[in-house]
């Protein structure tokens, strides 16, 4: 049979036979040719010593020899036999891997993807299962989040969808009259559905990392009062209060002004969406190599139960309110990633009826001087 055709075992055994072979040919060779000239050496330094081999000598090298010949032969077939078994087993131990990964690699190609490669005491082995495993669960969560985001985008989008068709399929028949109240309900509902193409459009490239992030050293204060400002105006006057808690002098962040901006924006529209009265508290404070924003407010809150699941697209504490108010549910899910994505993190604490408390962080550059 060709070499070519061979598999992967034949070809392991036959090397390890091969390395084998050429170190005993080796040394049968040197042997033979270094071992008696060794021997009569030793025999003439015997001899000027004082030692009277000269009628021994032919005898003593004969007696070597066949003593050598023998001792030889024992050393190739018990050589030779644990040589081929030691390769027979490092060869099936490999392949039996092998083989293990092969069918690992064919249940996560059919759609498996739960399928998992088990640790080996094989470094190399071992690597590669922590390479495919890691692949694999990444893989798994891409797939488990793509399923989610369309059941998720089917129930979002059948909402407005229906109303939609409602109102056409009245209008058609005449059985409404085409008034403007109804027009702007339809465009209401168009906007809704722009919205949530919007959202869902930024938070597909946030999770991708395609998102542009312009990392540089700025001082968040300008924002946060233009904020304030900006908020406050929008406020009515039975409505909460807005005020900022920051000292004069901020360090420096690394940041992207426009994307931390955004995840504010996102932070206070919803503390004043949700805080009908009372107040709202923009706080910021210093820790080790940490810049803290915090947006506190003294609204509705969250229960315990719905606070694992603020971050996660289309999740609504209370799902009447915020279709109302015309939320996709992504917001905080947008945000969450922009924050990571410039090196921060995000939290939340709430209680239920006593208000909610988002905040994040973002690592310093230098201090401010």
């Amino acid at each position: 049979m060709p070499v070519s055709r061979l598999g992967l075992r034949s070809r392991l055994f036959i090397s390890h036979l091969l390395v084998t072979a050429v170190g005993i040919l080796s040394l049968v060779v040197i042997g033979k040719v270094s071992s008696p000239r060794f021997f009569v050496v030793h025999l003439e330094q015997l001899e000027s010593r004082g030692f009277s081999l000269r009628f021994a000598r032919t005898e003593l090298v004969q007696g070597f020899e066949t003593a050598w010949y023998r001792g030889m032969g024992w050393s190739l077939l018990i050589g030779t036999s644990s040589a081929g078994v030691l390769s027979y087993w490092v060869s099936k131990r490999v392949m039996q891997r092998l083989a293990q990964i092969e069918q690992i690699t064919q249940k996560f190609a059919v759609g498996q993807l739960d399928a998992r490669l088990p640790a080996s005491d094989i470094p190399e082995f071992n690597r590669l299962s922590h390479s495919f495993n890691s692949m694999a669960a990444s893989l798994e969560g891409v797939e488990r989040r793509r399923r989610e985001l369309v059941s998720d985008l089917s129930h979002e989008l059948r909402t407005p969808l229906t109303i939609m068709r409602g109102y056409l399929e009245e209008l058609s028949s005449g059985e409404f009259e085409p008034t403007p109240e109804i027009y702007q309900r339809l465009v209401r509902e168009t906007k809704r559905l722009e919205r949530l193409v919007n959202d869902l459009q930024e938070l597909s490239k946030a999770e991708a990392g395609y998102l542009p992030i312009d990392l540089q050293p700025i001082n968040l204060r300008p924002l946060l009062e233009s904020l304030v400002e900006k908020f406050a105006d929008q406020l009515l006057e039975e409505g909460p209060t807005l005020r900022l808690e920051c000292p004069p002098q901020l360090s420096l962040v690394r940041a992207d002004l426009d994307r931390t901006e955004q995840v504010l924006v996102n932070l206070i529209g919803n503390a004043i969406r949700y805080t009908p009265e009372g107040a709202i508290v923009i706080r910021v404070w210093m820790e080790t190599n940490k810049l803290w924003i915090a947006v506190i407010d003294t609204g509705i809150g969250m229960t315990p139960e719905d606070l694992p699941h603020v971050f996660e697209r289309f999740f609504r504490a209370d799902r009447s309110r915020t279709r109302n108010s015309g939320g996709t549910g992504i917001g905080l899910a947008i945000s969450q990633r922009l924050i990571e994505l410039q090196g921060g993190q995000i939290e939340v604490e709430s209680q239920l009826g006593q208000g909610s408390t988002f905040r994040f962080f973002l690592p310093v550059v230098r201090e401010n001087y």
